[in-house]
């Protein structure tokens, strides 16, 4: 698997793919999360929070899983909107509009799951997002199964977050409107429900994930909690902007 991680990892660093004939694909979820590790320890930044994948119906079509996958995004990819994001066209970068929690207090690991009430007390905002995924695997995400995106950090390039809001429990997240424009034109759009049922739903997932590998969710982190508007293609030199109605927009420009 070390080999896999050194790929990926120069593959991210420095642009390229990695043809999956040429390395021993993962098998298991440990395995994937053992070359994430790997991943994320080689490229040295610190975990600013996480994103969450395959949480809507499509997504798990696409990757032919259906589960949820989870990795840490590191602090030179997050962004604050309006934000300028480079890009490579060999990682068929995409666009997802999300909704972001921030946490107010920590979740440590422990025995028992976390209730949906406790992590929702241990948030102290939401707010809009753009996810920006791409692979490093020859070929793009479909089709390449959960422990493969996994292994590449989720698929993810970016993370950008738009304007945040205490008042976060007035909001009816299930319902609440998402909408894609891609220079202008309108693209994908649906609400959080679109996200595990609920964006909740997503972070309670995230919060029992982490606890049993031990870690946990700390005090300040950000979580993404998986598209609501679908995958919409991008390249160099595209302007993007999603719509989170009275939470604003986010926007990014790519170079």
């Amino acid at each position: 698997m070390s080999d896999l991680a050194r790929r990926l990892w120069q593959a991210r660093a420095n642009g390229g793919v990695v043809s999956p004939e040429d390395v021993r694909e993962p098998e298991t979820d440990d395995e994937a999360y053992a070359v994430q590790d790997e991943v994320l320890r080689r490229l040295g930044h610190p975990a600013v929070g996480f994103k969450i994948g395959s949480t809507s119906a499509e997504a798990q079509r696409l990757l032919g899983t259906s589960e949820p996958g989870s990795s840490p995004v590191l602090a030179p990819y997050l962004f604050e909107t309006p934000a300028r994001v480079t890009i490579t066209s060999d990682h068929m970068p995409a666009v997802e509009g999300e909704f972001a929690f921030r946490l107010g207090r920590d979740l440590p690991p422990r025995v028992e799951d976390y209730r949906s009430e406790e992590v929702a007390d241990a948030v102290d905002a939401v707010a809009g997002a753009i996810e920006v995924v791409g692979t490093r695997i020859a070929g793009g995400l479909a089709g390449k199964g959960r422990y493969l995106v996994t292994a590449d950090c989720g698929a993810n390039i970016a993370l950008v977050v738009g304007r945040w809001s205490a008042d976060w429990r007035r909001l009816d997240l299930p319902d609440h409107p998402a909408a894609m424009a891609v220079n202008d034109v309108p693209k994908g759009a649906g609400t959080g429900a679109r996200a595990l049922g609920d964006p909740m739903n997503v972070l309670v997932w995230l919060a029992n994930q982490q606890s049993k590998r031990g870690r946990g969710l700390f005090e300040g982190e950000y979580v993404s909690t998986g598209t609501c508007t679908g995958l919409d293609p991008v390249k160099p030199g595209d302007r993007v902007r999603a719509d989170f109605g009275e939470l604003g927009a986010v926007e990014v420009e790519f170079d």
